[in-house]
């Protein structure tokens, strides 16, 4: 028996293998995948209350089964990252199997009602990925309650969100015999990620950079301590905010709003210059569109800035718009040039320290995503959150299973109570 912490033991450890034969070989990586290569994995937790009736809640064997099932059509999850002989990344598809562990604890679900992103959360319910070439990890938790923390650790360099909860849907799909056990509701997965290679000659056009980012702008320090908290927007909240706005979408309204209360809360020079960035989907963006079924990495971030004193003191509406129209310039021909660009910029595969200015924003949309569907045959999560603070100035946006909206905030301690106050006032909003 393996001891994580004195309050959850791993009791059991395998690798699990797709369960019919796979495609070998060395998968090629494109620049948008080399970008997050030393990010490690996304570390996510799901809770699950105890099914009704039933014996075999979260049922090991039916998991292990149907994930095998599952990793055959997503085969690169069972590989490992490893390089070329270039000294490129790569994902070595050879079936080694992802890992998944089992784990019991005296912790209860209601334990972790308003729970926030933590290092200490992830400790507790996240696997340890050992090696740290394995591409997919996963731990179950047996709680004391009944109930099962679900953790999950997937590489960035194997997909982004879109390819992730993806994959997760489909498991889920075959664990609990949705539509007979088939993936009907979605395409297989396209692993063709030279749909992404850099052009031949690469052309990087000079008006791009007034869309795409091209790299993370970082302070050595944040100002003072550093915390993540979930904020929960209601689903009128987020309503009214859209009437505001005149109807955009969720995520320009929530990403306007919560620049701006950042923006207050940290009290910026009034004449400071402010920057909001965000991944953008590039999948349709690109001629001929890539599959909406792309697995891999399918983003860049653009951005828009102001001045301090016009985006707090401007119409909600005419945030978003800012926001809505670095969306909209992005095309073929920025998607095409910030892929040149990536492919020949330094990629060095270590992390890179540091925290955003206090003038930055970077807004992730999780949006849309089948978080809440993650039904493996005992009943949809009653929560789930990312397991990991992160950077100071990162802010995630989730639906929250009920029609709202989760806002998770990574910032300065000293302005959380202030930005909550803000973000539920609707003076912040004419």
């Amino acid at each position: 028996m393996v001891m994580y912490s004195d309050d959850v033991q791993v009791v059991e450890s395998s690798l699990v293998s797709p369960s019919q034969g796979t495609p070998r070989g060395q998968l090629w990586l494109s620049p948008l995948d080399l970008l997050l290569v030393n990010r490690g994995h996304t570390p996510t937790v799901y809770f699950y209350r105890p099914a009704a009736a039933g014996g075999d809640f979260f049922d090991v064997a039916r998991l292990k089964e149907s994930m095998a099932r599952a990793l055959v059509d997503f085969y690169p999850l069972a590989g490992r990252l490893g390089v070329d002989a270039d000294g490129r990344f790569v994902i070595n598809c050879n079936a080694e199997g992802a890992l998944l562990a089992v784990a019991r604890s005296d912790l209860t679900v209601d334990d972790f009602r308003d729970v926030s992103p933590s290092q200490e959360l992830k400790e507790l319910f996240v696997p340890r990925v050992e090696p740290s070439s394995i591409m997919l990890a996963i731990q179950v938790t047996f709680l004391k309650c009944g109930g099962v923390a679900f953790g999950t650790a997937l590489h960035h360099a194997a997909g982004d969100a879109i390819s992730s909860f993806s994959f997760f849907h489909a498991w889920s799909a075959l664990c609990s015999g949705r539509d007979g056990g088939a993936m009907a509701e979605t395409e297989l997965p396209c692993h063709d990620r030279g749909l992404l290679r850099a052009r031949s000659p690469p052309f990087v056009n000079p008006d791009a950079f007034a869309v795409f980012c091209p790299k993370l702008t970082l302070t050595t320090q944040p100002s003072g301590p550093v915390a993540s908290k979930v904020f929960s927007v209601s689903k009128d909240h987020v309503a009214a905010l859209k009437q505001a706005c005149g109807g955009v979408s969720t995520f320009c309204v929530l990403s306007a709003h919560v620049w701006r209360c950042v923006c207050v809360a940290r009290v910026l020079p009034a004449d400071a210059t402010t920057r909001l960035t965000l991944p953008a989907n590039v999948r349709r963006r690109m001629k001929p569109p890539v599959p909406d079924s792309y697995f891999g990495n399918a983003l860049i971030w653009v951005g828009t800035s102001g001045v301090v004193r016009d985006v707090t003191t401007e119409s909600l509406a005419d945030t978003a718009g800012r926001i809505r129209g670095a969306v909209r310039r992005m095309d073929n021909e920025v998607v095409r040039s910030a892929i040149d660009y990536f492919e020949h910029a330094e990629q060095n595969g270590k992390p890179i320290p540091g925290s955003l200015p206090e003038t930055e924003l970077r807004v992730i949309s999780w949006l849309g995503m089948p978080v809440y569907d993650a039904d493996y045959g005992w009943g949809k999560p009653q929560l789930m959150v990312r397991a990991e603070s992160e950077r100071s100035g990162f802010v995630y946006l989730m639906n929250d299973g009920g029609g709202g909206v989760q806002v998770v905030v990574c910032a300065e301690v000293t302005i959380l109570k202030e930005f909550e106050k803000l973000l539920f006032a609707k003076t912040m909003w004419p």
